[in-house]
């Protein structure tokens, strides 16, 4: 048997994933131009096209309009501007609720109900925090699972994960200006099958949180950020480090099949990484490897990769992160409040 057949039958063993669908190209899952962009690009006033601008630029654009002209455009195309990184947040907050009413009372800074759906649900007052931190879920989380979780188990919500954190954040520092964002801002895959042993989707995700992260820190110097990724979605803040902006401070990879790299150094940030996983974690037995196209590199609790160690001891399972009372969710508090220190 040849070592790439010998990988192979590994990756398809322990995943149940049929070996012949391992290996070989997928197209990368490309990131859907905004809703409403058409419209707006017609418009008669000759709108410029932001889609790909950098954040610094929509925020420049925004800031040079005259006095009503941005609600204006929140108004007409709310679309378009409830989701482009950069804007204002509380029009982009109103452009969002305009698009759809029924998520009066939440502060969301992203809403697509194209195919899965995109959001970005905001926890606390986002523009007077000085930390902020950006939860990414991973596979199987859609815009229709948002707030009961997959498989209709509300631990697996990333609503819910959210507000576990906002909750531990406040409980132990009353005193914080922080803030957390759950950010389903790409296309997971769909359980544990082809893409989710690839990395297309997290390439594209990846793209996208820089984007997002850039947005966020525009015009905010002393904002600082951590990113915690939850199995995928650690893949995809992996993919997104070298990119990440300077003021993320930290990246938490818990319950990851690995990041895209072979170590922590691999990763080119000058973030803290951290990694935890559940002693009972069935992603313990992915095979840490990175052969053509297929699985994630090392899994970032080997040692040998280098993060920081995240306790996780009382965790139970692979959706036990958040869990009230747990190791994981305490040590997260403590990196998204900037209350911890380096353990090694």
């Amino acid at each position: 048997m040849t070592w790439k057949r010998f990988i192979t039958a590994l990756l398809a063993m322990t995943l149940g994933v049929p070996g012949a669908y391992v290996f070989g190209p997928t197209p990368p899952s490309p990131a859907p131009l905004p809703a409403g962009q058409a419209a707006w690009l017609a418009d008669p006033a000759h709108l410029p096209d932001l889609s790909a601008a950098p954040a610094a630029t929509v925020a420049a654009y925004f800031a040079g309009l005259p006095d009503g002209r941005a609600e204006e455009l929140a108004h007409t195309y709310p679309d378009v501007v409830g989701n482009l990184d950069g804007a204002p947040i509380e029009l982009r907050y109103a452009a969002n609720l305009l698009q759809s009413p029924q998520w009066a009372g939440r502060q969301l800074l992203a809403l697509d109900p194209r195919g899965d759906g995109r959001i970005a649900e905001v926890l606390g007052d986002l523009r007077g925090a000085t930390h902020v931190t950006v939860l990414v879920p991973g596979v199987d989380d859609t815009l229709g699972n948002f707030d009961t979780g997959h498989g209709g188990r509300l631990r697996r919500a990333p609503a819910w994960q959210g507000r576990q954190l906002y909750a531990r954040m406040l409980a132990d520092r009353p005193d914080a200006r922080v803030a957390v964002v759950v950010w389903l801002g790409y296309d997971p895959p769909e359980g544990v099958r082809r893409q989710a042993i690839r990395e297309e989707r997290a390439a594209v995700g990846a793209q996208a949180l820089d984007r997002f992260l850039d947005g966020l820190v525009t015009g905010r110097p002393g904002l600082a950020i951590t990113v915690v990724g939850h199995s995928y979605g650690s893949t995809v803040a992996g993919l997104a480090a070298h990119d990440l902006n300077p003021q993320v401070t930290d990246i938490v990879a818990i319950g990851s099949p690995g990041m895209g790299a072979d170590s922590a150094a691999g990763l080119h940030t000058f973030a803290r990484v951290w990694a935890g996983s559940a002693p009972d974690d069935w992603i313990r037995r992915v095979p840490g490897v990175r052969v053509l196209g297929a699985g994630h590199g090392r899994l970032p609790i080997d040692p040998a990769f280098g993060a920081l160690p995240l306790p996780c001891g009382n965790v139970d399972g692979h959706d036990g992160y958040f869990e009230p009372g747990s190791a994981a969710l305490q040590a997260m508090a403590s990196i998204g409040t900037g209350s911890a220190g380096d353990p090694r």
